[in-house]
Protein backbone atom coordinates (compact mmCIF):
# COMPACT_ATOMS: atom_id res chain seq x y z
CA UNK A 1 0.00 0.00 0.00
CA UNK A 2 1.32 3.04 -1.26
CA UNK A 3 0.53 6.66 0.74
CA UNK A 4 0.83 10.33 -0.39
CA UNK A 5 1.22 12.03 3.05
CA UNK A 6 3.41 14.89 2.92
CA UNK A 7 5.21 14.23 6.23
CA UNK A 8 8.52 12.61 6.44
CA UNK A 9 8.69 8.96 7.11
CA UNK A 10 10.30 7.97 10.32
CA UNK A 11 13.04 6.45 8.59
CA UNK A 12 15.00 6.07 5.27
CA UNK A 13 14.39 4.26 2.17
CA UNK A 14 16.07 0.92 2.74
CA UNK A 15 18.86 0.63 0.18
CA UNK A 16 18.89 -3.08 -1.57
CA UNK A 17 22.02 -1.79 -3.66
CA UNK A 18 25.81 -2.56 -4.07
CA UNK A 19 26.60 0.95 -2.37
CA UNK A 20 25.89 3.73 -0.78
CA UNK A 21 24.41 1.68 2.05
CA UNK A 22 21.66 1.48 4.46
CA UNK A 23 23.87 2.40 7.43
CA UNK A 24 23.06 2.09 11.02
CA UNK A 25 21.75 5.18 13.00
CA UNK A 26 24.81 5.35 15.12
CA UNK A 27 26.88 5.52 11.94
CA UNK A 28 24.63 8.87 11.52
CA UNK A 29 25.01 10.20 14.49
CA UNK A 30 28.90 9.81 14.43
CA UNK A 31 29.33 12.16 11.45
CA UNK A 32 27.08 15.11 13.52
CA UNK A 33 29.98 16.55 14.95
CA UNK A 34 33.48 18.70 13.57
CA UNK A 35 36.96 17.78 14.09
CA UNK A 36 39.66 20.20 12.75
CA UNK A 37 41.69 18.30 10.33
CA UNK A 38 44.94 18.87 11.57
CA UNK A 39 43.89 18.17 15.30
CA UNK A 40 45.25 15.61 16.91
CA UNK A 41 41.95 13.84 18.25
CA UNK A 42 41.57 13.76 14.39
CA UNK A 43 44.94 12.30 13.46
CA UNK A 44 44.36 9.69 16.39
CA UNK A 45 41.37 8.70 15.10
CA UNK A 46 42.71 8.49 11.22
CA UNK A 47 45.33 6.19 12.88
CA UNK A 48 42.60 4.19 14.76
CA UNK A 49 41.29 3.63 11.02
CA UNK A 50 44.35 2.91 9.50
CA UNK A 51 44.94 -0.38 12.02
CA UNK A 52 41.28 -1.77 11.83
CA UNK A 53 41.70 -1.92 8.26
CA UNK A 54 44.81 -3.90 8.64
CA UNK A 55 42.69 -6.24 10.81
CA UNK A 56 39.89 -6.73 8.23
CA UNK A 57 42.47 -7.43 5.76
CA UNK A 58 43.84 -10.20 7.82
CA UNK A 59 47.48 -8.43 7.75
CA UNK A 60 48.41 -6.95 10.66
CA UNK A 61 51.86 -6.72 11.19
CA UNK A 62 52.53 -8.19 7.87
CA UNK A 63 54.56 -5.28 5.99
CA UNK A 64 51.11 -3.72 4.25
CA UNK A 65 49.96 -0.35 5.02
CA UNK A 66 46.13 1.41 4.84
CA UNK A 67 46.13 4.18 2.77
CA UNK A 68 43.02 6.71 2.44
CA UNK A 69 42.66 8.68 -0.79
CA UNK A 70 39.99 11.60 -0.75
CA UNK A 71 37.11 10.89 -3.73
CA UNK A 72 34.91 7.94 -4.66
CA UNK A 73 36.36 4.36 -4.74
CA UNK A 74 36.80 4.96 -8.19
CA UNK A 75 39.80 7.71 -7.55
CA UNK A 76 41.66 5.13 -5.39
CA UNK A 77 41.58 2.48 -8.62
CA UNK A 78 42.74 5.71 -9.91
CA UNK A 79 45.63 6.37 -7.52
CA UNK A 80 46.83 2.83 -7.71
CA UNK A 81 46.84 2.19 -11.69
CA UNK A 82 48.35 5.64 -12.38
CA UNK A 83 51.18 5.40 -9.10
CA UNK A 84 52.29 2.20 -9.13
CA UNK A 85 52.62 1.28 -13.02
CA UNK A 86 56.21 1.75 -14.47
CA UNK A 87 56.68 4.19 -16.68
CA UNK A 88 57.39 1.88 -19.26
CA UNK A 89 54.96 -0.61 -17.73
CA UNK A 90 52.41 -3.02 -19.29
CA UNK A 91 48.66 -4.10 -17.47
CA UNK A 92 47.01 -6.86 -17.57
CA UNK A 93 43.65 -6.22 -17.10
CA UNK A 94 40.79 -9.72 -16.37
CA UNK A 95 37.80 -8.11 -17.90
CA UNK A 96 33.93 -10.07 -17.21
CA UNK A 97 32.08 -6.67 -16.15
CA UNK A 98 31.60 -3.00 -16.16
CA UNK A 99 34.49 -2.87 -13.83
CA UNK A 100 37.55 -4.50 -15.49
CA UNK A 101 36.16 -2.30 -18.99
CA UNK A 102 37.01 0.69 -16.56
CA UNK A 103 39.73 -0.32 -14.86
CA UNK A 104 41.40 -0.63 -18.70
CA UNK A 105 40.06 2.85 -19.52
CA UNK A 106 41.40 4.75 -16.66
CA UNK A 107 44.73 3.23 -17.76
CA UNK A 108 44.02 4.24 -21.48
CA UNK A 109 43.67 7.67 -19.72
CA UNK A 110 47.36 7.63 -18.24
CA UNK A 111 48.60 6.04 -21.69
CA UNK A 112 49.43 2.86 -20.29
CA UNK A 113 49.93 0.16 -22.05
CA UNK A 114 46.68 -2.83 -20.92
CA UNK A 115 46.45 -6.13 -22.00
CA UNK A 116 42.65 -7.15 -21.87
CA UNK A 117 41.66 -10.73 -21.40
CA UNK A 118 37.56 -10.40 -22.29
CA UNK A 119 35.40 -13.01 -20.94
CA UNK A 120 31.64 -12.86 -20.67
CA UNK A 121 30.23 -10.96 -18.20
CA UNK A 122 28.43 -14.72 -16.63
CA UNK A 123 31.60 -16.36 -17.06
CA UNK A 124 34.52 -16.52 -14.95
CA UNK A 125 38.23 -16.25 -16.13
CA UNK A 126 40.20 -18.83 -17.30
CA UNK A 127 43.11 -19.41 -15.04
CA UNK A 128 44.86 -20.91 -18.00
CA UNK A 129 44.59 -17.97 -20.26
CA UNK A 130 45.73 -15.92 -17.74
CA UNK A 131 48.99 -17.92 -17.51
CA UNK A 132 49.46 -18.08 -21.04
CA UNK A 133 48.92 -14.34 -21.62
CA UNK A 134 52.01 -13.79 -18.86
CA UNK A 135 54.03 -16.53 -20.54
CA UNK A 136 53.53 -15.12 -23.83
CA UNK A 137 54.09 -11.34 -23.09
CA UNK A 138 57.26 -10.33 -21.17
CA UNK A 139 56.61 -6.50 -20.98
CA UNK A 140 53.11 -7.19 -18.81
CA UNK A 141 54.30 -5.79 -15.50
CA UNK A 142 51.08 -5.62 -13.35
CA UNK A 143 47.45 -7.39 -13.40
CA UNK A 144 44.63 -6.23 -12.23
CA UNK A 145 40.94 -8.03 -11.59
CA UNK A 146 37.95 -7.03 -9.68
CA UNK A 147 36.88 -9.67 -7.05
CA UNK A 148 33.18 -8.82 -6.95
CA UNK A 149 32.04 -8.07 -10.23
CA UNK A 150 29.08 -6.19 -9.59
CA UNK A 151 27.79 -5.90 -12.72
CA UNK A 152 26.36 -9.18 -12.41
CA UNK A 153 27.38 -10.33 -8.80
CA UNK A 154 29.89 -12.83 -10.10
CA UNK A 155 33.15 -13.39 -7.64
CA UNK A 156 36.32 -13.71 -9.18
CA UNK A 157 39.01 -16.42 -8.18
CA UNK A 158 41.40 -13.82 -6.33
CA UNK A 159 43.64 -16.40 -4.86
CA UNK A 160 44.05 -18.47 -7.71
CA UNK A 161 44.96 -15.87 -9.86
CA UNK A 162 47.02 -13.98 -6.97
CA UNK A 163 49.36 -17.51 -7.42
CA UNK A 164 49.71 -17.21 -11.27
CA UNK A 165 50.87 -13.64 -11.21
CA UNK A 166 53.78 -14.15 -8.20
CA UNK A 167 54.69 -17.13 -10.17
CA UNK A 168 55.53 -14.74 -12.93
CA UNK A 169 56.92 -11.86 -10.81
CA UNK A 170 54.47 -9.11 -11.68
CA UNK A 171 52.19 -6.98 -9.64
CA UNK A 172 48.79 -7.76 -8.37
CA UNK A 173 46.19 -4.96 -8.30
CA UNK A 174 42.68 -6.37 -6.69
CA UNK A 175 39.93 -4.21 -6.72
CA UNK A 176 37.74 -5.45 -4.00
CA UNK A 177 35.14 -2.53 -3.99
CA UNK A 178 32.48 -4.55 -3.11
CA UNK A 179 33.68 -7.86 -0.89
CA UNK A 180 36.09 -6.08 1.25
CA UNK A 181 34.91 -6.52 5.26
CA UNK A 182 32.03 -8.23 3.85
CA UNK A 183 33.71 -11.09 2.17
CA UNK A 184 36.41 -13.04 4.15
CA UNK A 185 39.86 -13.11 2.29
CA UNK A 186 43.67 -12.24 3.29
CA UNK A 187 45.49 -10.19 1.36
CA UNK A 188 48.89 -12.20 1.94
CA UNK A 189 47.40 -15.29 1.32
CA UNK A 190 46.15 -14.04 -2.33
CA UNK A 191 49.45 -12.33 -2.82
CA UNK A 192 47.65 -9.20 -3.37
CA UNK A 193 49.93 -5.98 -3.59
CA UNK A 194 47.13 -3.83 -4.08
CA UNK A 195 43.83 -3.64 -2.71
CA UNK A 196 40.97 -0.81 -3.18
CA UNK A 197 37.71 -0.46 -1.56
CA UNK A 198 35.30 2.02 -0.99
CA UNK A 199 33.67 3.46 2.79
CA UNK A 200 30.46 2.79 1.85
CA UNK A 201 30.86 -0.67 0.93
CA UNK A 202 30.30 -3.74 3.19
CA UNK A 203 32.08 -1.51 6.26
CA UNK A 204 28.56 0.04 6.40
CA UNK A 205 30.32 4.04 5.81
CA UNK A 206 29.10 6.60 3.89
CA UNK A 207 30.90 7.91 0.88
CA UNK A 208 34.05 10.62 0.64
CA UNK A 209 36.98 8.33 0.46
CA UNK A 210 38.64 5.32 -1.09
CA UNK A 211 40.59 2.88 0.74
CA UNK A 212 44.31 1.25 -0.64
CA UNK A 213 45.98 -1.59 1.48
CA UNK A 214 49.36 -1.51 -0.21
CA UNK A 215 52.66 -4.00 0.79
CA UNK A 216 54.79 -1.80 1.97
CA UNK A 217 57.74 -3.46 0.40
CA UNK A 218 55.98 -2.96 -3.55
CA UNK A 219 54.70 0.94 -2.80
CA UNK A 220 58.09 2.19 -1.87
CA UNK A 221 59.52 1.46 -4.92
CA UNK A 222 57.52 3.11 -6.95
CA UNK A 223 59.31 6.53 -6.49
CA UNK A 224 58.75 8.44 -9.88
CA UNK A 225 56.13 6.58 -11.36
CA UNK A 226 53.25 8.53 -10.46
CA UNK A 227 51.47 10.68 -13.28
CA UNK A 228 48.79 12.93 -11.23
CA UNK A 229 49.94 15.23 -8.43
CA UNK A 230 46.76 14.85 -5.97
CA UNK A 231 46.11 11.06 -6.52
CA UNK A 232 50.15 10.14 -6.04
CA UNK A 233 49.48 7.13 -3.63
CA UNK A 234 53.31 6.97 -2.62
CA UNK A 235 53.31 10.73 -1.40
CA UNK A 236 49.97 10.05 0.62
CA UNK A 237 51.85 7.17 2.57
CA UNK A 238 55.13 9.32 3.23
CA UNK A 239 53.52 11.95 4.99
CA UNK A 240 51.08 9.30 6.95
CA UNK A 241 54.77 8.31 7.62
CA UNK A 242 55.31 11.79 8.68
CA UNK A 243 53.32 13.39 10.67
CA UNK A 244 49.98 11.41 10.39
CA UNK A 245 48.27 13.67 8.17
CA UNK A 246 46.37 13.93 4.92
CA UNK A 247 48.34 16.02 2.09
CA UNK A 248 45.11 17.67 1.24
CA UNK A 249 41.88 18.50 2.91
CA UNK A 250 40.41 15.07 3.88
CA UNK A 251 36.38 14.13 4.65
CA UNK A 252 36.19 14.82 8.06
CA UNK A 253 33.12 13.44 8.96
CA UNK A 254 32.86 10.89 6.51
CA UNK A 255 36.13 9.36 8.75
CA UNK A 256 34.18 10.09 12.35
CA UNK A 257 31.44 7.57 10.44
CA UNK A 258 33.97 5.16 9.23
CA UNK A 259 35.62 4.72 12.56
CA UNK A 260 32.23 4.16 14.05
CA UNK A 261 31.28 1.78 11.33
CA UNK A 262 34.43 -0.50 11.53
CA UNK A 263 34.25 -0.59 15.64
CA UNK A 264 30.19 -2.20 14.61
CA UNK A 265 31.96 -4.10 11.97
CA UNK A 266 34.17 -5.53 15.06
CA UNK A 267 30.53 -6.12 17.18
CA UNK A 268 29.35 -8.18 14.56
CA UNK A 269 32.07 -10.71 14.70
CA UNK A 270 34.54 -9.38 11.99
CA UNK A 271 34.41 -10.08 8.58
CA UNK A 272 33.30 -13.82 9.15
CA UNK A 273 30.37 -12.05 11.95
CA UNK A 274 29.03 -9.86 8.48
CA UNK A 275 29.09 -12.22 5.81
CA UNK A 276 27.05 -14.70 7.33
CA UNK A 277 24.49 -12.07 8.07
CA UNK A 278 24.72 -10.74 4.55
CA UNK A 279 24.59 -14.84 3.10
CA UNK A 280 21.45 -15.22 5.42
CA UNK A 281 20.30 -11.78 3.88
CA UNK A 282 20.81 -13.43 0.13
CA UNK A 283 19.61 -16.74 1.18
CA UNK A 284 16.38 -15.56 1.87
CA UNK A 285 15.98 -13.01 -0.92
CA UNK A 286 16.65 -15.80 -3.21
CA UNK A 287 14.30 -18.37 -2.25
CA UNK A 288 12.25 -15.77 -1.97
CA UNK A 289 12.43 -14.63 -5.67
CA UNK A 290 12.50 -18.55 -7.07
CA UNK A 291 9.34 -18.86 -5.43
CA UNK A 292 7.40 -15.78 -7.14
CA UNK A 293 9.26 -17.20 -10.84
CA UNK A 294 12.20 -14.62 -11.23
CA UNK A 295 15.71 -16.85 -12.10
CA UNK A 296 18.72 -15.28 -11.09
CA UNK A 297 21.15 -14.46 -14.46
CA UNK A 298 24.08 -16.28 -12.87
CA UNK A 299 24.72 -19.69 -12.39
CA UNK A 300 24.57 -20.88 -8.65
CA UNK A 301 28.07 -21.52 -8.56
CA UNK A 302 29.16 -18.68 -9.82
CA UNK A 303 27.21 -16.16 -7.87
CA UNK A 304 27.80 -14.65 -4.98
CA UNK A 305 25.80 -13.44 -2.11
CA UNK A 306 26.52 -9.32 -2.60
CA UNK A 307 24.34 -8.32 -5.52
CA UNK A 308 22.47 -11.08 -7.45
CA UNK A 309 21.31 -9.82 -11.15
CA UNK A 310 17.76 -11.40 -12.15
CA UNK A 311 16.40 -10.59 -15.96
CA UNK A 312 14.06 -9.10 -16.59
CA UNK A 313 10.28 -11.50 -16.53
CA UNK A 314 9.05 -12.79 -19.60
CA UNK A 315 5.68 -10.81 -19.53
CA UNK A 316 3.74 -8.52 -21.89
CA UNK A 317 2.99 -6.29 -18.27
CA UNK A 318 6.33 -6.10 -16.87
CA UNK A 319 8.08 -2.70 -17.50
CA UNK A 320 11.15 -1.87 -14.96
CA UNK A 321 10.57 1.78 -14.22
CA UNK A 322 7.00 1.34 -13.03
CA UNK A 323 8.06 -1.90 -10.85
CA UNK A 324 11.06 0.17 -10.06
CA UNK A 325 9.10 3.19 -9.33
CA UNK A 326 6.32 1.00 -7.37
CA UNK A 327 9.01 -0.41 -5.12
CA UNK A 328 10.53 2.79 -4.45
CA UNK A 329 7.18 4.46 -3.15
CA UNK A 330 7.14 1.70 -0.68
CA UNK A 331 10.36 2.58 0.99
CA UNK A 332 12.38 -0.38 -1.41
CA UNK A 333 15.11 0.92 -3.24
CA UNK A 334 16.59 -1.65 -5.82
CA UNK A 335 19.14 -1.04 -8.61
CA UNK A 336 19.10 -0.93 -12.03
CA UNK A 337 20.75 -3.79 -14.15
CA UNK A 338 24.33 -3.29 -15.71
CA UNK A 339 24.24 -6.36 -17.83
CA UNK A 340 25.69 -5.73 -21.51
CA UNK A 341 24.10 -8.63 -23.47
CA UNK A 342 20.37 -8.97 -20.95
CA UNK A 343 17.69 -6.78 -19.37
CA UNK A 344 18.51 -7.44 -15.34
CA UNK A 345 17.61 -5.29 -12.57
CA UNK A 346 20.09 -6.14 -9.31
CA UNK A 347 19.29 -6.36 -5.83
CA UNK A 348 21.95 -6.43 -2.97
CA UNK A 349 22.04 -8.08 0.34
CA UNK A 350 24.40 -6.19 1.82
CA UNK A 351 24.42 -2.22 4.06
CA UNK A 352 22.74 -2.62 7.83
CA UNK A 353 19.71 -4.95 6.55
CA UNK A 354 18.57 -7.74 7.98
CA UNK A 355 16.48 -10.96 6.76
CA UNK A 356 13.30 -9.69 7.91
CA UNK A 357 13.87 -6.42 5.69
CA UNK A 358 14.41 -8.93 2.64
CA UNK A 359 11.02 -10.86 3.40
CA UNK A 360 9.22 -7.29 3.67
CA UNK A 361 11.26 -6.05 0.24
CA UNK A 362 9.61 -10.13 -0.98
CA UNK A 363 6.14 -9.00 0.16
CA UNK A 364 6.46 -5.69 -1.64
CA UNK A 365 7.34 -7.35 -4.97
CA UNK A 366 4.53 -9.67 -4.94
CA UNK A 367 2.33 -6.56 -4.56
CA UNK A 368 3.70 -4.91 -6.86
CA UNK A 369 3.30 -7.91 -9.34
CA UNK A 370 -0.35 -7.69 -8.40
CA UNK A 371 -0.71 -4.38 -9.08
CA UNK A 372 0.97 -4.77 -12.97
CA UNK A 373 -1.09 -7.68 -13.43
CA UNK A 374 2.18 -10.16 -14.09
CA UNK A 375 1.76 -13.70 -13.12
CA UNK A 376 5.28 -15.58 -13.75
Amino acid sequence: MTTNSPLPNWKDKILFTPGPLTTSRTVKQALLRDLGSRDYEFNSLVTDIRKRLLDVGGVADSGYEAIIMQGSGTFSMESVISSTIPPDGKLLVIINGAYGRRVAQIAEAHHIAIAPLIYPENSKPDLAEIEAALEADGAITSVAVIHCETTTGIMNPIKEIGAIVKRYGKTYFVDAMSSFGGVPFNLAECEIDYMVSSANKCIEGIPGFGIILAKRETLLKTEGYARTFSLDLLSQLQRFDKDGQFRFTPPTHSLLAYHQALIELEMEGGVEGRAARYKTNYDTLIAGMRKMGFEEYLSAEDQGFIITSFPYPEHPNFDFEKFYKALNERDYVIYPGKVSEADCFRIGSIGRILPADMLALLAAIREVLVEMEIEL
